[in-house]
């Protein structure tokens, strides 16, 4: 069913496909920013994908990109981004960022995920609450964390972060610490914003033992 539904949408967005592939039982399109709420709309009333899952930003910027050193331990290795076929170029500049689409059609019990890369420097694509509601809160919240725009939302604001925050927090330059820190002051009776006084380290999130109880070629 899914080859037969990917031939089907290989031929019928034939002048809108950048590529469509499928992997674990999942299809994907690749579809240009300009083409992309004209492609939902036909998914909708041609193929009944009535329903938007989700939409959410990604940041290429640091993608295949080793975040620290590692001793070997797998055929790949512990290092993050990294997925072995020789993607090993971090993407810092031209299409940095991404917006996906999972769609679902109850009718036919079928998924499909839709991708759009888009722009470092100017990251904007269509909205496509026209053609399903469930997009307005999810494209605010990559419009929020990522920075990304949506042409023609009514309501484009942030959605998690504070209200005067600078910054996007998802960004992979974003710093792990943040910008700035927030503290009660019994003077003034408020909370007050002051610049971040934690100083910057390297996290490592794994330990690598070398005694014996973790060999593998122990008897």
């Amino acid at each position: 069913m899914m080859q037969a539904l990917k031939a089907k949408l290989e031929q019928d967005f034939a002048d809108e496909l950048l590529d469509c592939d499928s992997d674990r039982d999942e299809i994907t399109m690749h579809v240009a920013a300009e083409q992309i709420v004209a492609v939902c709309q036909r998914l909708r009333d041609q193929y009944d994908f009535e329903q938007l899952l989700d939409l959410c930003g990604v940041d290429y910027s640091e993608y295949g990109g080793s975040a620290w050193e590692t001793k070997q331990s797998s055929e790949f290795g512990f290092s993050r981004a990294v997925d072995g076929m020789g993607h090993a170029e971090p993407v810092q500049d031209g299409l940095r960022f991404a917006v996906v689409y999972h769609l679902l059609s109850i009718k036919h019990n079928q998924r499909l995920r839709l991708k759009v890369r888009l722009e470092a420097d100017s990251p904007v694509v269509d909205s496509v609450t026209s053609v399903w509601n469930s997009a307005e809160w999810f494209e605010r919240e990559a419009f929020d964390l990522f920075g990304i725009l949506f042409n023609g939302h009514n309501d484009l604001r942030r959605i998690l972060t504070d209200y005067g925050f600078v910054g996007h927090p998802f960004r992979k330059d974003f710093p792990l610490i943040g910008n700035v820190e927030m503290r009660y002051d019994p003077d003034k009776k408020r909370v007050v914003y002051e610049p971040v006084s934690i100083e910057p380290r390297t996290l490592v999130p794994r330990v690598i033992r070398d005694d014996n109880r973790y060999h593998k070629d122990q008897n």
